[in-house]
């Protein structure tokens, strides 16, 4: 399986995409500051794009102040989430995603399934002293109501779930089961040309 390692220039930052679909693909690592202790941030397989972006956008950004007075579940409670078994977890209105901090360690867990009592589709973490400034960037893109670019796909995940994601205006394919392909005969490949 391809792994692949970028550090940023002062060697401070490391990058860790290593491909497993069921693990933590994106794995960001900082080294210790004088002002800062080592932090990591890690992005399982199928967490959306566009919340990586905007923690990855805000980390490079050099307008981003990390000394503001950062609360990243601000953003989560502004938008209605509700609190699930304690102050320090968050659930989305259909309960499908939910913001857990431990209220001993620190650490961030963000995860979403297709239910409220499903397997996570996808999962975020978060240790103790990751910037708020970066954790905050990631729970408002969270929240954004704007819908987000995708073309008419399958996925399976968790194995056996179909979930059909229309593209921005189109509709959803139809539901077929099984898929269309599965009964296709295969044609066979046209037969050669005799050689004289």
């Amino acid at each position: 399986m391809p792994r692949v390692i970028l550090s940023s220039p002062d060697q401070r930052a490391l990058l860790r995409l290593e491909p497993d679909p069921d693990g933590q693909w994106w794995t960001f690592h900082h080294a210790h500051q004088p002002d800062r202790p080592a932090w990591y941030a890690s992005f399982g397989a199928r967490t959306p794009v566009e919340l990586i972006a905007a923690f990855t956008d805000t980390l490079t950004s050099p307008a981003a102040d990390p000394a503001d007075d950062w609360d990243p579940l601000e953003p989560l409670r502004t938008s209605g989430w509700s609190p699930a078994y304690s102050h320090d977890r968050l659930a989305s209105a259909d309960g499908t995603i939910r913001v857990e901090v431990n209220e001993t360690t620190g650490c961030w867990w963000v995860g979403a399934a297709l239910d409220r009592t499903g397997p996570p589709l996808w999962q975020a973490r978060f240790g103790e002293h990751t910037p708020p400034h970066l954790i905050t960037a990631f729970t408002t893109a969270l929240t954004d109501p704007s819908p987000v670019l995708r073309t008419a796909t399958v996925v399976t995940s968790p194995p056996g779930t179909r979930i059909s994601s229309p593209s921005r205006g189109g509709k959803s394919p139809p539901r077929r089961s099984p898929p269309p392909w599965k009964n296709a005969s295969t044609p066979s490949p046209p037969a050669a040309p005799a050689r004289r």
